[in-house]
């Protein structure tokens, strides 16, 4: 056999060769999967007779209710009240202006001390209307001898005229010299008071009790003084503080609430114009004002009255320009009912209250609250007396799930006022 005919014997015996082990390969693989499925199914048929040979489990037992703590809605008698937001302003503020002018030599305060009606503030250089009061007293004694001269000139005309020594002519001049005289004593006399004025307007004092501002100008300026705020020169200012002004805007609701409890019935007493309030760091109404005075028309911009208290002051420790809370009835004092704010849940824009039936299912109701009250609500409308509310565990309380409901107690608050 030649070289090319060797070589073509091997390579078929090669390929045959490779034929073969190709399939075996295939009937390895046809037997492994035939293996894995007949495993499958035994350990299935091993898992369903174990299942059907094991005895029942026992069903696991149901959870106990949970436990809630309820009360009945606190019972306590009060009014109504709307909360505002004022402010405090002086009844009277006044700018202390020279209405003479000069050089200031005296400032006789300190800043922002309280002064009272009458002590002295300011004293401008007098000097210059000492002179002019001199001088307007001597002209009023030159007025009043010329008067004395023209009186008895007319005294001596009017003898003559009886004795026929005098002519009717000049006893008419005699009067008129007179009259003239009594009219420049007059004139003497405003130019006295004039200059007594002005004199003492050198002597600035406190037209009102309160508290003083800060001086606007300086010992040894030259003062401008007049009539005119424009012209006369700005010493300071002062506001009274007792009594103070409590000032606030009404919303046009409790405008309407508050003008049908003044126009409702109080067995036949006098309507109650209370007005408490509190300042920033007190947590009850503390204090107590009068209110005295509604605008008499509502602001057609904002909707809203300005309406007015007056609040005494004694010590003065209330300022103009403090903010305070403050409240006004809109009901007389009747049976409410109270529940802890925190039992309260919201339902979009819906306040629920959470209660418990007899048989120990919860019960959501919905309710209509009214003001806080220290931790408390007021409760409008919505539950009973007897209702049991849920005031603690309100997590745990699912609508109409059963609970096991505890007694609790809501604290009362106290009187704040």
């Amino acid at each position: 056999m030649t070289m090319d005919e060797l070589v073509d014997c091997a390579d078929r015996d090669r390929a045959k060769e490779m034929r073969r082990e190709r399939s075996m390969l295939r009937m390895s693989r046809r037997a492994l999967h035939v293996v894995i499925l007949l495993a499958v199914l035994v350990g299935i048929d091993l898992t369903a007779y174990t299942a059907l040979q094991s005895p029942p489990q026992p069903i696991a037992a149901l959870t106990a209710p949970a436990s809630v703590t309820v009360s009945l809605p606190l019972q306590k008698r009060m009014a109504s009240w709307t909360t505002f937001t004022g402010q405090f302003s002086a009844v009277d503020r006044v700018e202390i202006r020279a209405q003479v002018g000069g050089y200031l030599t005296e400032i006789d305060f300190k800043d922002g001390q309280a002064v009272k009606k009458g002590d002295l503030l300011f004293v401008i250089d007098p000097r210059p209307y000492e002179i002019a009061l001199a001088d307007t007293h001597a002209q009023l004694e030159t007025a009043q001898a010329s008067l004395s001269l023209s009186k008895k000139q007319l005294s001596r005309t009017t003898e003559l005229m009886r004795s026929d020594f005098a002519s009717q002519e000049t006893l008419d001049q005699r009067k008129q010299q007179q009259e003239a005289a009594d009219a420049t004593v007059d004139q003497a006399k405003a130019r006295v008071r004039a200059a007594e004025l002005n004199m003492e307007w050198t002597h600035v004092v406190a037209p009102l009790s309160g508290r003083i501002s800060s001086h606007r100008i300086s010992v040894g300026n030259l003062v401008t003084g007049g009539q005119s705020s424009g012209a006369a020169t700005l010493l300071t200012t002062i506001v009274s503080l007792d009594p103070i002004y409590l000032d606030f805007d009404m919303g046009e609701s409790d405008y309407v609430a508050y003008q049908r409890f003044l126009h409702s019935s109080h067995d036949q007493q006098t309507v109650d114009r209370t007005v408490d309030f509190a300042i920033s760091d007190e947590a009850g109404w503390k204090h107590k004002g009068r209110l005295d005075f509604l605008d008499n028309e509502m602001d057609h911009a904002s909707g809203t009255i300005h309406a007015r208290a007056t609040v005494p002051n004694p010590d003065l420790f209330l300022a103009a320009g403090q903010f305070a809370r403050l409240r006004l009835p809109t009901t007389a004092a009747a049976d409410t009912l109270l529940v802890p704010d925190a039992a309260l849940s919201m339902d979009q824009s819906r306040a629920m209250l959470m209660t418990v039936a007899p048989d120990g299912s919860v019960v959501p109701k919905v309710v209509d609250i009214g003001a806080v009250v220290g931790d408390l609500r007021v409760v409008k409308r919505g539950i009973e007396r007897d209702d049991r509310v849920i005031i603690n565990g309100l997590m745990f309380a699912e609508p109409y799930a059963k609970v096991t409901p505890k007694p609790g107690v809501i604290s009362d608050v106290p009187d704040q006022g």
